[in-house]
C-alpha cells in the first residue's frame, strides 16, 4: 500500500528534473526514521546510526538508482505518480547495498578516507581514542564498521519490501535483487582471495570485475527497474548485455582512476589500489605484457609496489610509468572503448522506450569517461 507521503509527493513530482535529488530525499526520510528507532533502543545506537546516515547522505553519484530508474522507464514505467514514487524508493534501496559494500570494502582494504572524509572504521577508531575507552581502538573501529555495514544491508531489504510496488512486480524484482547481493559479495571474496593467492591472470581480474562491479553497478539495477515495469524478454536480454558491458567498462575506468586519479577529485589517496595490492585488469595486463617481453625489471617493480602500505608518491609515479610503458593503460582504454561500443549496439537494437533509450546512452558515456 502506498503511504500518504508517497501519494502526495509522487502525484506531481518531476523526478527526472533532479533524479539524484529525489533519491536523496527518499534516503533522508527513510534514514531519519531508522535513526529515531535506533535512538529509542539506546542513545549510543542512535549516535552510531547517525554516523552511518552521514556516510550515506554525504556523497555519492547515485549511479545505481539512476540506472534502475531508467530501466523502469525504458520498459514502460511511468515518469510520475504513486507507482513512480514506489519505484523511486525501490531504486533508492540500492544505495544502502552500496553503503554496505563501501563500508566493508574500506575495512578490508584498511582505507583511511572515502569521499575525502575518514572511513567509517577510522571514525569509530577515533571516537574510541577521544572517549578514552578501554581496549583496542582499531578492533573497536573494525567491529563498528562490520555491524553498521550489516545494518545498511538489512535496511536495503526493508526499503525494497516497503516500497509499495505491487506484489507481482516484487516477485519479479527479487530475482535480480537476490542475484546482485550474492554476486557482489562473491566478487568481494574473490578480490580478497586474489590478493593472497597472487592470481595475476586477466581472466581472474575480469571475473572479479564482472561480479564485484558490473553486476551491482549497472546490470542488476537496470534489470531491477525493468522487471518492476514488466519488461518484455527481449528487452531484458538487451539490457543485460548493455548493463554487463557498461558495468565492466565503469570498473575499468575506476581501476585507472585508482592509480592515475587526482586525490582532490577522487577523494582517495593517489595509488591506493597499489597499496592495497589489488589485482585489477590494469595490473593483469601489465604483468602479462612484462612476461611476454621478458622484462624482469618492470615485473619486479610491479610486485614490489603491490600491497606496500607505505608506498611513497615517488614509487607510485614509477609504477604509473611502468604501467604506461608496458601498454597496460592503452589496453584498458581499448577495452573500455570496445565494451562501450558493444553496449551501445545492444541498446540501439532493443527498441526501448524514449526518452529512456537516449538517457541510457548518455549515462553510458558519463560513467565510462569520467575523472572521479
Amino acid at each position: 500500500m502506498y503511504s500518504a507521503t508517497m501519494r502526495a509527493v509522487g502525484g506531481n513530482a518531476d523526478f527526472e528534473a533532479d533524479l539524484p535529488g529525489h533519491v536523496q530525499r527518499v534516503l533522508a526520510t527513510c534514514l531519519q526514521a531508522r535513526r529515531d528507532e535506533a535512538a529509542d533502543l539506546d542513545p549510543a545506537v542512535g549516535s552510531a546510526v547517525a554516523e552511518l546516515n552521514d556516510f550515506v547522505l554525504g556523497g555519492g553519484k547515485r549511479i545505481r538508482p539512476t540506472f534502475a530508474w531508467w530501466g523502469w522507464r525504458a520498459c514502460g514505467g511511468t515518469a510520475n505518480g504513486p507507482e513512480a514514487e514506489a519505484m523511486l524508493q525501490a531504486a533508492s534501496a540500492l544505495e544502502l547495498i552500496q553503503t554496505c559494500a563501501l563500508v566493508h570494502d574500506d575495512l578490508i582494504d584498511e582505507s583511511d578516507t572515502r569521499r575525502g572524509k575518514p572511513t567509517i572504521h577510522r571514525r569509530f577508531q577515533q571516537q574510541h581514542r577521544d572517549s578514552e575507552h578501554t581496549g583496542d581502538d582499531t578492533q573497536f573501529g573494525m567491529a563498528a564498521a562490520v555491524l553498521l555495514g550489516d545494518l545498511a544491508l538489512a535496511w536495503a531489504d526493508d526499503m525494497l519490501h516497503s516500497s509499495g510496488i505491487p506484489a507481482e512486480a516484487m516477485m519479479r524484482a527479487l530475482r535480480p535483487w537476490r542475484a546482485m547481493r550474492t554476486e557482489v559479495l562473491s566478487g568481494q571474496y574473490l578480490d580478497v582471495l586474489g590478493q593472497v593467492n597472487v592470481d595475476e591472470s586477466p581472466e581472474a581480474a575480469l571475473k572479479i570485475c564482472l561480479l564485484k562491479a558490473a553486476s551491482y553497478t549497472v546490470q542488476r539495477p537496470l534489470e531491477l527497474g525493468a522487471e518492476i515495469a514488466g519488461a518484455r524478454p527481449e528487452a531484458l536480454t538487451a539490457l543485460r548485455r548493455f548493463g554487463s558491458d557498461i558495468g565492466v567498462a565503469f570498473q575499468l575506468r575506476d581501476d585507472l582512476l585508482g592509480v592515475f586519479g587526482d586525490p582532490a577529485v577522487t577523494g582517495k589517496p593517489a595509488g591506493d589500489d597499489l597499496r592495497e595490492g589489488k589485482r585489477t585488469v590494469l595490473i593483469a595486463e601489465a604483468v602479462a605484457a612484462a612476461h611476454e617481453r621478458d622484462d624482469q625489471a618492470k615485473l619486479d617493480l610491479l610486485h614490489e609496489v603491490l600491497g606496500d602500505p607505505l608506498l611513497t608518491e615517488q614509487r607510485v609515479e614509477s609504477a604509473r610509468e611502468v604501467l604506461t610503458e608496458l601498454g597496460a593503460v592503452a589496453a584498458v582504454e581499448k577495452r573500455i572503448t570496445e565494451l562501450t561500443g558493444s553496449a551501445m549496439l545492444a541498446l540501439h537494437t532493443a527498441g526501448l522506450d524514449e526518452p529512456a533509450a537516449s538517457r541510457l546512452a548518455e549515462l553510458a558515456i558519463a560513467v565510462t569517461d569520467r575523472n572521479h
